[in-house]
């Protein structure tokens, strides 16, 4: 998860070397694609839950049954979402902001990201299935070469090819990003194909797809896809609502946001690792060992990522100046990003008790209180104060940091009450 972020940094970085349209095109199309990818990521936990709950019983044998229920449904899903996004793309696009020039490359550039979404859902299927039976390794492997490929085919796509001061292809620019994106994450399904069953002994065999678990993965994919629909959708009004304020706050939006992942991709990493130990020990029968290792997970996380956190405080212009030679986006974003600093561990903490409990089956809860707090709270507070009360970035970076401190006392509160062991998968 942390490589997956470096990567979306060197991405912005990338881009960021052009313009403050191109970084604010590149900002709305990633989000406007986030949107999209959302309707696939439930799919990854509730394949992940199934697994684990199988591999901690015993019934080895049966942790490929999910897997080709999400496989299945990938196709089911993806294929349909991608042909009307491509058909609709520039439309869009246009819900985020009225500026043409943005629009021009971001819809491109979305274009190129949505054409692979199917084989992101795969990649979730398989990233689902390989931490359930506790080998995160695979994943870790595949994703490191498809993030490494990104940044190559994005550097040449982006700039073209400059030898010696002769300039031999001019690039794409801000769309090349997109090209490369999507491009390395059609190489990372298939490397995830070629590893799972002509490699792996196991599974090659294991041709297993029966209606019981293809339902028991549409129970638990649904909840939280919507959530993290939901959540995307949010992330987008969220960016239109900045857009509101100003297309430099844009820019120095999607910089901010991407700096963010960078801290809270780890700890989903974490997550999951937790949801899977979770999994394997309510299988077991074990609910007190369930209990501590939500607890334990979250402990180091916010440890962690405490530490890490104290850069953004400290020395935020340094910070900012890696992603843009601009002052005025620089000064824009000083205490936007020192919020941020200081309230990323109760963002940690939140995400963890989130994929715990998710692999504890409690996808539906799940659900309700993010729904609650995004919508009914969040965004209408960041319209307020943003752009209505002229508050601006700052002000919605304080309201964030208010929602991520609610979160995770909320979140922590049901882990403590352990109702979710008696949730069935």
């Amino acid at each position: 998860m942390l490589s997956q972020s470096i990567t979306n940094l060197i991405d912005a970085a990338m881009v960021g070397q052009l313009n403050d349209v191109a970084l604010a095109a590149v900002g709305i199309g990633s989000y406007a694609n986030f949107l999209c990818v959302s309707v696939m990521m439930g799919l990854s936990a509730a394949v992940q839950a199934i697994v684990s709950r199988h591999y901690g019983a015993g019934r080895h044998r049966r942790t490929t049954e999910p897997l080709f229920a999400g496989l299945l449904l990938t196709l089911l899903i993806g294929i349909p979402f991608t042909i009307l996004f491509l058909y609709f793309a520039e439309e869009y696009i246009s819900l985020y902001t009225d500026d043409a020039a943005v629009i021009a490359v971001a819809s491109e550039y979305f274009s190129w990201r949505t054409a692979a979404l199917t084989f992101v859902g795969m990649t979730f299927v398989f990233r689902g299935f390989w931490s359930g039976i506790g080998e995160s390794g695979v994943y870790l492997r595949i994703a490191v070469i498809m993030h490494l490929s990104n940044i190559v085919f994005s550097y040449f796509l982006i700039f073209g090819l400059t030898l010696f001061g002769t300039t031999y292809w001019e690039g794409f620019g801000a769309v090349g990003s997109g090209m490369g994106s999507g491009a390395s994450l059609c190489l990372a399904a298939l490397l995830f194909f070629w590893r799972t069953f002509a490699i792996d002994q196991r599974f090659h065999t294991q041709y297993h797809l029966t209606r019981r678990t293809i339902a028991q993965v549409v129970r638990l994919a649904v909840p939280n896809s919507m959530n993290q629909t939901l959540f995307a959708l949010g992330l987008s009004v969220l960016f239109w609502i900045i857009g509101m304020v100003g297309t430099q706050e844009q820019a120095i939006g999607h910089i901010l946001t991407q700096l963010s992942l960078l801290l809270i991709m780890p700890s989903v990493g974490l997550g999951i690792a937790g949801a899977s130990l979770v999994g394997h020990a309510l299988g077991a029968e074990e609910e007190d060992n369930a209990h501590r290792w939500g607890w334990d997970v979250v402990r180091v996380a916010v440890i962690i990522m405490t530490l890490l956190g104290l850069p953004l405080w400290l020395a935020p212009g340094w910070v900012l100046g890696l992603f843009t030679h601009q002052a005025d986006l620089i000064e824009l974003g000083t205490w936007p990003l020192r919020i941020l600093g200081f309230a990323i561990a109760f963002e940690v903490a939140s995400i963890i008790f989130t994929q715990t409990l998710l692999g504890a089956g409690a996808s539906r809860q799940v659900m309700k209180i993010n729904l609650i707090m995004q919508w009914l709270v969040f965004l209408p507070a960041a319209f307020f104060v943003g752009p209505f009360l002229g508050f601006g970035l700052t002000g919605i970076w304080i309201l964030q940091a208010l929602q991520r401190m609610s979160l995770s006392l909320i979140y922590g509160s049901i882990w403590y009450r352990q109702k979710w062991v008696d949730i069935k998968v």
